[in-house]
């Protein structure tokens, strides 16, 4: 009767100790960020650069965020200062890190776009069950002096969260092939400050349509001169677009710079066949009416060629 009785308050004694360890729940690490500076952005290597001050306070030394910091989107991170100070049982850890992340750039209302940059840490060696991280919201997040050259900050966002891996990560003791670790995460949303980037991406081809509308105003019978400037205007919109596109990231959708470039083609080509039946109708000895078929295309293509380019244009930034 001893042995049973032995084992059964042995484990009851467990099962109190694991219900105090679940009501206790994990610890909790304090965490806030201070942005000191966003540069490099690069489009084509979908990267940018973000300094910032990264301060922790918790009180389990084991989990020594020296070594086990993780910045999950960051292609590189800099450690370039940090200090530890420990009194009353808490350890407070001040670090200065330079990373460059990793970014999927949204580039369909390119150069009126709006980018939401992201960067989270977690503990590479401590999951949910052992720590959380809890956000220091106290004072501002990021230096409002810094500069950050051709683009405004709309909004910043601190929050904290759980994020989940469907993998054991090979530890053949877990029973399902799942683990969760809590994150720090900062969003941050910047808007481009755009026009002046936009005259000049977009010169060359407002220049170009203008060459080629100008083709109404050459008598009708300089044939030759009219299908030129015509054929030469296309060539200099569709070399424009392809020197804009090798500086942008791949995109399978629509953009705003595709939009404007087909918008302008697609003007051009009716300018070359507007020039083409005035052609047919000078063959046939009926000028006055070849300049006439002239006046009204061009008020035409320009009214509905303006009209399109803001109403596009307008969209983008609404959006």
């Amino acid at each position: 009767m001893k042995h049973p009785l032995l084992r059964y308050i042995i484990l009851l004694l467990l099962a109190v100790i694991s219900l105090q360890a679940k009501a206790k729940g994990p610890d909790t690490v304090r965490t806030g960020v201070y942005i000191t500076s966003i540069h490099d952005i690069n489009f084509k290597d979908k990267e940018y650069t973000v300094d910032l001050w990264l301060w922790l306070k918790y009180k389990n030394k084991d989990f020594d965020f020296v070594k086990n910091l993780e910045v999950p989107q960051a292609k590189t991170v800099e450690k370039s200062f940090s200090t530890i100070d420990s009194a009353n049982g808490k350890i407070y850890l001040l670090m200065k890190l330079q990373c460059v992340m990793k970014e999927t750039w949204a580039i369909n209302n390119f150069p009126f776009d709006k980018q939401r940059l992201r960067f989270s840490i977690e503990n590479s060696q401590f999951d949910s069950d052992a720590m959380v991280f809890v956000a220091d919201t106290l004072g501002q997040h990021f230096d409002p002096r810094f500069t950050l050259r051709g683009w405004n900050i709309d909004s910043l966002n601190i929050s904290t969260g759980i994020k989940k891996y469907e993998t054991a990560f090979g530890d053949e003791s877990v029973a399902k092939p799942h683990t969760e670790y809590s994150n720090y995460k900062v969003r941050m949303v910047i808007g481009r400050d755009a026009m002046g980037l936009f005259w000049k991406v977009f010169l060359g081809m407002y220049v170009a349509f203008l060459i080629a509308y100008m083709c109404f105003y050459i008598h009708v019978d300089s044939i030759d001169s009219r299908f030129g400037l015509s054929v030469g205007a296309l060539f200099a919109v569709i070399g424009n677009k392809y020197i804009i596109d090798s500086a942008l990231p791949e995109s399978t959708t629509f953009t705003l710079v595709d939009m404007l470039h087909g918008l302008t083609l697609l003007f051009i080509l009716t300018v070359i066949i507007s020039t083409s039946y005035t052609l047919m109708l000078i063959k046939r000895n009926q000028v006055e009416k070849a300049m006439k078929i002239d006046f009204i295309c061009a008020q035409v293509l320009l009214c509905s060629y303006v009209l399109l380019n803001a109403f596009f244009i307008w969209s983008a930034n609404q959006a």
